[in-house]
Protein backbone atom coordinates (compact mmCIF):
# COMPACT_ATOMS: atom_id res chain seq x y z
CA UNK A 1 0.00 0.00 0.00
CA UNK A 2 1.35 3.65 -0.70
CA UNK A 3 2.78 5.53 2.42
CA UNK A 4 0.95 8.44 1.38
CA UNK A 5 -2.94 7.90 2.75
CA UNK A 6 -6.31 10.26 1.81
CA UNK A 7 -6.60 12.83 3.86
CA UNK A 8 -2.82 14.21 4.44
CA UNK A 9 -1.25 16.92 1.80
CA UNK A 10 0.14 15.38 -1.31
CA UNK A 11 3.96 15.94 -1.91
CA UNK A 12 4.12 18.37 -4.64
CA UNK A 13 6.20 17.40 -7.75
CA UNK A 14 7.72 18.58 -11.24
CA UNK A 15 8.43 16.26 -13.72
CA UNK A 16 8.67 16.12 -17.62
CA UNK A 17 6.34 15.20 -19.43
CA UNK A 18 6.77 12.95 -22.98
CA UNK A 19 7.66 16.41 -24.72
CA UNK A 20 10.34 16.93 -22.05
CA UNK A 21 8.11 20.14 -20.77
CA UNK A 22 7.73 20.36 -16.66
CA UNK A 23 4.47 19.76 -15.26
CA UNK A 24 3.86 20.57 -11.54
CA UNK A 25 1.71 19.11 -9.57
CA UNK A 26 0.82 22.95 -7.54
CA UNK A 27 0.21 24.27 -11.40
CA UNK A 28 -2.33 21.42 -12.15
CA UNK A 29 -4.22 21.40 -9.27
CA UNK A 30 -5.50 25.40 -10.11
CA UNK A 31 -7.61 23.82 -12.48
CA UNK A 32 -9.56 21.16 -10.41
CA UNK A 33 -8.99 17.45 -9.37
CA UNK A 34 -6.29 15.55 -10.53
CA UNK A 35 -5.80 12.19 -10.31
CA UNK A 36 -2.12 10.72 -10.34
CA UNK A 37 -1.46 7.11 -11.73
CA UNK A 38 2.22 5.32 -11.36
CA UNK A 39 2.58 2.60 -13.70
CA UNK A 40 5.47 0.45 -15.35
CA UNK A 41 4.60 -0.09 -19.10
CA UNK A 42 4.98 -4.19 -18.19
CA UNK A 43 2.58 -3.95 -15.55
CA UNK A 44 -0.37 -6.23 -16.86
CA UNK A 45 -2.60 -4.64 -13.99
CA UNK A 46 -1.18 -1.03 -15.22
CA UNK A 47 -2.43 -2.20 -19.15
CA UNK A 48 -5.80 -3.44 -17.95
CA UNK A 49 -6.49 -0.15 -15.98
CA UNK A 50 -5.13 2.35 -17.91
CA UNK A 51 -7.65 2.41 -20.89
CA UNK A 52 -10.43 2.54 -18.07
CA UNK A 53 -8.59 6.04 -16.76
CA UNK A 54 -8.22 6.98 -20.58
CA UNK A 55 -12.27 6.79 -20.80
CA UNK A 56 -12.35 8.58 -17.26
CA UNK A 57 -10.05 11.11 -19.06
CA UNK A 58 -12.21 11.61 -21.97
CA UNK A 59 -15.42 11.85 -20.11
CA UNK A 60 -13.98 14.70 -17.53
CA UNK A 61 -12.51 16.90 -20.17
CA UNK A 62 -15.21 19.45 -19.51
CA UNK A 63 -15.41 19.41 -15.67
CA UNK A 64 -12.52 19.49 -13.63
CA UNK A 65 -11.01 16.73 -13.25
CA UNK A 66 -7.61 16.05 -15.09
CA UNK A 67 -5.29 12.84 -15.27
CA UNK A 68 -1.82 12.14 -15.12
CA UNK A 69 0.02 9.21 -15.80
CA UNK A 70 3.32 9.28 -14.15
CA UNK A 71 5.88 6.26 -15.66
CA UNK A 72 8.58 4.48 -13.55
CA UNK A 73 9.71 3.48 -17.42
CA UNK A 74 12.08 6.03 -20.26
CA UNK A 75 10.86 8.25 -22.12
CA UNK A 76 10.33 5.91 -25.53
CA UNK A 77 8.77 3.24 -23.79
CA UNK A 78 6.10 5.31 -22.15
CA UNK A 79 5.40 6.91 -25.21
CA UNK A 80 4.88 3.58 -26.88
CA UNK A 81 2.62 2.62 -24.04
CA UNK A 82 0.42 5.83 -24.57
CA UNK A 83 0.07 4.73 -27.73
CA UNK A 84 -0.04 1.42 -27.88
CA UNK A 85 -3.31 1.99 -25.37
CA UNK A 86 -4.42 5.01 -26.86
CA UNK A 87 -4.18 7.50 -24.27
CA UNK A 88 -4.49 11.07 -24.73
CA UNK A 89 -3.78 12.32 -21.06
CA UNK A 90 -0.48 13.60 -20.40
CA UNK A 91 2.45 11.13 -19.50
CA UNK A 92 5.00 12.36 -16.70
CA UNK A 93 8.65 10.55 -16.03
CA UNK A 94 9.64 9.85 -12.92
CA UNK A 95 12.41 7.64 -14.57
CA UNK A 96 14.42 10.41 -16.10
CA UNK A 97 15.96 10.52 -12.39
CA UNK A 98 17.64 7.12 -11.12
CA UNK A 99 16.00 7.06 -7.74
CA UNK A 100 12.38 7.89 -8.53
CA UNK A 101 12.01 10.93 -6.81
CA UNK A 102 8.20 11.66 -6.81
CA UNK A 103 7.36 7.13 -6.50
CA UNK A 104 9.45 7.48 -3.31
CA UNK A 105 7.78 10.75 -2.26
CA UNK A 106 4.20 8.75 -2.76
CA UNK A 107 5.50 5.55 -1.03
CA UNK A 108 4.90 3.41 -4.07
CA UNK A 109 5.56 -0.49 -4.21
CA UNK A 110 2.93 -1.40 -6.39
CA UNK A 111 1.74 -0.38 -9.49
CA UNK A 112 -0.78 0.93 -10.54
CA UNK A 113 -1.54 3.05 -7.44
CA UNK A 114 -3.75 5.99 -8.28
CA UNK A 115 -3.94 9.33 -5.55
CA UNK A 116 -7.19 11.50 -6.38
CA UNK A 117 -5.91 14.97 -5.24
CA UNK A 118 -8.44 17.98 -4.44
CA UNK A 119 -7.23 21.82 -5.55
CA UNK A 120 -6.34 22.37 -1.94
CA UNK A 121 -3.55 19.88 -2.61
CA UNK A 122 -5.24 17.06 -0.23
CA UNK A 123 -5.15 13.21 -1.26
CA UNK A 124 -8.82 12.55 -1.64
CA UNK A 125 -8.54 9.08 -2.37
CA UNK A 126 -6.42 6.17 -2.86
CA UNK A 127 -5.94 2.91 -4.95
CA UNK A 128 -3.15 -0.07 -5.23
CA UNK A 129 -4.04 -2.65 -8.46
CA UNK A 130 -7.53 -2.22 -10.44
CA UNK A 131 -10.37 -1.61 -7.92
CA UNK A 132 -13.82 -0.98 -9.82
CA UNK A 133 -15.28 0.78 -6.73
CA UNK A 134 -12.59 3.15 -6.38
CA UNK A 135 -12.74 4.35 -9.74
CA UNK A 136 -16.22 4.60 -9.76
CA UNK A 137 -15.79 6.93 -7.01
CA UNK A 138 -13.38 8.52 -8.57
CA UNK A 139 -15.87 8.93 -11.63
CA UNK A 140 -18.51 10.06 -9.53
CA UNK A 141 -16.00 13.10 -7.44
CA UNK A 142 -15.10 14.14 -11.02
CA UNK A 143 -19.15 14.30 -11.45
CA UNK A 144 -19.33 12.40 -14.43
CA UNK A 145 -21.78 9.36 -15.82
CA UNK A 146 -20.83 6.12 -14.77
CA UNK A 147 -17.59 4.74 -15.98
CA UNK A 148 -18.29 0.88 -16.49
CA UNK A 149 -21.42 0.34 -18.89
CA UNK A 150 -23.70 -2.22 -17.74
CA UNK A 151 -23.35 -4.82 -20.19
CA UNK A 152 -19.48 -4.94 -19.69
CA UNK A 153 -17.78 -7.48 -17.54
CA UNK A 154 -15.63 -6.10 -15.35
CA UNK A 155 -13.86 -7.34 -11.94
CA UNK A 156 -14.03 -6.06 -8.85
CA UNK A 157 -10.36 -6.07 -8.25
CA UNK A 158 -6.94 -7.16 -9.69
CA UNK A 159 -3.87 -6.94 -7.36
CA UNK A 160 -1.11 -4.55 -8.74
Amino acid sequence: MPTVKAGVAAPDFTLPDLTGRPQALSALLSSGHVLIAFFKVSCPTCQYTFPFLERLHKQSEARRLQVYGISQDDRANSAKFAQQFGLSFPILLDSEEEDYPVSNAYGITHVPSLFLIDPGGQIALTSVGFCKADLEEMAQRGGRLPLFHRDEKIEAFRAG
